[in-house]
């Protein structure tokens, strides 16, 4: 590997790593990011896009991309439970799920670093990692070759036994393994009527998604042998055998192209941050894979460290500001932690009282409100973070603070009309002034990371504002 000057080095090329790498490369930040495998996985362990992913996607002028690959799906599930959560009720271009194989996912977004002169240093095994008061310093072999890389910063988002956190000392805290489920991409003589099937009952749970072309995926776990280790191979007869027993067929599973076995392992990096360190995605935070949620909260991970490290490595921004990664993240860790965890105890337990317990949560999703607070926490729609990213700044109308601002329709002084989110593809903040005022940031950042636009009309849902102070993640940061 050819050494070079760099200012961030990313380990890990999976769904958060790139994410992290094209904001970083949108900002003008010269990164390598290092992948142990040598060639771009076929198996996809995600499948689902939630709509804020989206939504953020869309921030930088990418969603269609995703979208025009994928399947949408205008709900999602809990535990699998009988009713679906709805995400038709929320104001946002992407009200649904999208059905995409994180291969896919990750091809999208390694195309977007090739449009912007980045490649991915695959078969690049990293081996120690160490950092000082000046920068980092990566050791290891590139295709059987030793290197050495040095930079500022460093970020892990090399998975859940990510050499980075070890290395750093980062405690790893939660849950050991308790059971196991196996899961299969096949195809099917006989497949379902609907387009996601989900069954739990005394023989054990199954779920079935489709993945196109006349593929499935199964997922089973096996009443009557719930801790099965995940070393133990997986096997088609293995799949077919629960299936049967819960479903009473198995659907005419065969020519399966990945089987694997998974567990509920769970666990929560104590910090994100650690001086010129930082943890995403699954380095950061791991449990059982229920509702797809995450990718998309590593996906999220890196967004919100991508913009605030890249505008503080350019001078805009003081070092404080990347405190607020783990302030504002670890948070939204532990409620995924929970969140699963609460899953995974419905779909795991299978005597009477957890069945009579799945109906009645289950019957509570029936209630509107109820639905749609459980649909905005797995859709990331309801994510709010709680103060402006600095304690000097004014707090003016605070029923704005850290909310996510929808896509909504502006209509410029020079009558322009543009959504929201179009104005945010170059990573910038945005200040909206409704009253002709000029726009300042109120912070220690340099003006030349703002946009600031004269509104002449907006629509009700700004009415009052005088001026309205936008992150480069979509998020309200100020509002007077």
């Amino acid at each position: 590997m050819q050494k070079t000057e760099l200012e961030v080095i990313i380990v890990g090329a999976g769904p958060a790593g790139l994410t992290l790498a094209c904001e970083l490369r949108l900002a003008g930040i010269r990164v390598a990011v290092l992948e142990r495998r040598q060639e771009a996985t076929v198996h996809s362990r995600a499948l689902t896009i939630h709509g804020r992913t989206l939504e953020m996607l869309g921030l930088r002028g990418l969603d269609q991309r995703f979208i025009a690959l994928g399947k949408t799906l205008p709900t999602g599930h809990f535990a699998g439970l009988d009713t679906r959560l709805d995400f038709s009720g929320f104001d946002t271009p992407h009200p649904y799920t999208l059905f995409l194989p994180q291969s896919t996912t990750e091809r999208l977004l390694e195309e977007q670093l090739l449009q912007d002169d980045l490649a991915v240093w695959r078969g690049a095994l990293v081996e120690q990692t160490e950092q000082d008061e000046h920068g980092v310093t990566v050791a290891g072999t590139h295709d059987g070759a030793p290197f050495t890389l040095r930079a500022r910063y460093l970020v892990g988002a090399d998975g859940g036994r990510s050499l980075v956190r070890q290395q750093a000392g980062i405690a790893f805290e939660g849950l050991a393994a308790s059971c196991s489920m196996i899961m299969g991409d096949v195809l099917l003589k006989y497949p379902p009527a609907s387009p996601m099937l989900a069954m739990t009952n005394t023989a054990g749970s199954l779920m079935m998604v489709p993945l196109g072309n006349g593929r499935y995926r199964v997922i089973v776990m096996n009443a009557q042998r719930p801790h099965v280790a995940v070393s133990e191979a997986a096997t088609l007869k293995e799949l077919s055998q629960v299936s049967t027993a819960i479903a009473g067929h198995d659907f005419g599973l065969h020519d399966p192209t990945w089987l694997s076995r998974f567990g509920d392992e769970t666990r929560l990096a104590q910090r994100y941050r650690q001086g010129r360190l930082f943890l995403v995605g699954d380095a950061a935070h791991i449990h059982m894979p229920t509702g797809g949620q995450g990718m998309n909260v590593g996906m999220q991970d890196a967004m919100n460290l991508g913009w605030k490290l890249g505008g503080m490595i350019k001078g805009q921004a003081p070092d404080s500001l990347l405190d607020s990664y783990h302030a504002e993240r670890h948070p939204v860790g532990l409620a995924l932690q929970h969140n699963t965890l609460a899953q995974t105890a419905l779909l795991t337990r299978f005597d009477a009282r957890m069945l009579a317990l799945r109906d009645t949560i289950s019957d509570m999703l029936l209630e509107p409100e109820l639905n749609r607070k459980m649909a905005s926490d797995l859709s990331g729609f309801g994510l709010r973070y709680a103060a402006p990213l600095a304690a000097s700044a004014p707090l003016g109308n605070a029923d704005w603070t850290g909310r996510r601002i929808p896509d909504w329709l502006l209509r410029l002084h020079d009558g322009t009309a543009v959504g929201i989110h179009e104005l945010l593809h170059a990573g910038k903040w945005l200040h909206l002034s409704f009253d002709g005022a000029p726009a300042t940031l109120p912070y220690a950042f340099d003006t030349s990371w703002l946009t600031s636009l004269q509104v002449k009309q907006a629509g009700p849902r700004l009415a009052g504002l005088k001026s309205l102070l936008i992150r480069p993640d979509g998020y309200a940061d100020n509002a007077a």
